[in-house]
Formats: C-alpha cells, structure tokens, sequence
C-alpha cells in the first residue's frame, strides 16, 4: 500500500472535536474505503506539536516539508494549533423559558400495547389492553407487550419548560492544521 500527504485545517471547540469533524469531513467527501483513502479519516490518530513548532522558529511551510521526510503513515497526523479556542466563561451559561399552559392537570395510568418498539394502541384498564394486544399478535403473528405508563388527561401538552445554550460574545472555536501520510 502507498501513502499520501494531506493537509487540512479544522476548526471545533478542542482537538479532538477539530480531528473528528475534518474525519468526518473526509469521509463524506472520500469515503472510508477500508481505511486506504489517503486523507485524515485514513491516518491513525492525531498528535498536538504545537510546542515543537513554536520551539523550533520556522515558518509553518518550512515545518511541515521537513516533517514530510521524517515522518511515515503509521504515526498519523501531526497538529498545530493555529488560534486558540475562548470558552464561554459567562456565569450562566444557559436561559430557561417556562411554557405555561392553562388549567388543571391530571395524571391518567394507561395501559400501552407495544410491539418492538411500535406502539400500537392505549387503554384505560388492563384487561382492555389485553384484549387489542392478542388481537394484533395473532393477526401479525408476533409477540407483543403491555407496560402502564402514567400519561396526561386530554392529551395535554406536557412541554413545561425549555433550556437553550446562552454562548457569550467572545466565545470561538480554536482552529488547527492537521498534515501527514495516510494510507492508499
């Protein structure tokens, strides 16, 4: 098998978040091929060298020629942070909308007729639920179960309430350059 060079900037909330979507990324675009692409999603791995880059004083193009000649397929990607990722430092990080809805409610125990995961019909007593249960199972000649839950009357809304991530104005995803050899 050969071996391909790629480079590729991602950008994601951590390094592991950036790797994935540009893994990710490559697949859509390349397919996973049994792991012979010649692209990210082919390499095994990633390794941060932010450090050794900054360290050594070349520029980013000159860095990574050199590393072409030292490095093989089989050490996966290298990386380099190109900016850093600000997090949402805000106290509270979420908002909650309270959904009211008016009058009373009550809670009903129902009987659910389940077959696999399909429901397939509801009844207020248990003897009722049986009854539609052994009907389906013997006109779809398969097993089916009956679990109480406990439901709203009516059918009412049961959304009460709704979080959302609050992000804050300086919040950002950090930006990396991922480069290599992967399999082809």
């Amino acid at each position: 098998m050969g071996a391909n060079w790629f480079t590729v900037k991602s950008k994601g909330k951590d390094i592991k978040d950036a790797y994935g979507r540009s893994v990710e990324h490559a697949e859509d675009e390349y397919g996973h091929q049994e792991g012979y692409s010649g692209h990210i999603n082919s390499s095994a791995g990633y390794r941060d060298i932010t450090k050794e880059f900054k360290a050594s004083g070349k520029i980013m193009t000159q860095f990574m020629d050199d590393s072409m000649n030292r490095l093989t397929k089989h050490q996966g990607a290298q990386a380099i942070c190109l900016q850093q990722p600000v997090e949402n430092n805000n106290k509270t990080k979420s908002q909650v909308e309270h959904i009211v809805t008016p009058g009373t409610k009550r809670w009903v125990l129902t009987y659910i007729v389940y077959c696999g995961e399909s429901r397939i019909a509801s009844s207020l007593t248990k003897g009722d639920a049986v009854k539609r249960a052994r009907v389906y199972s013997e006109k779809h000649q398969c097993s089916t179960i009956i679990k109480m839950e406990r439901r709203l009357e009516k059918d009412a809304h049961a959304l009460v309430a709704k979080v959302t991530y609050k992000p804050s104005s300086t919040e950002r995803d950090g930006e990396w350059v991922f480069f290599g050899w992967a399999s082809y």
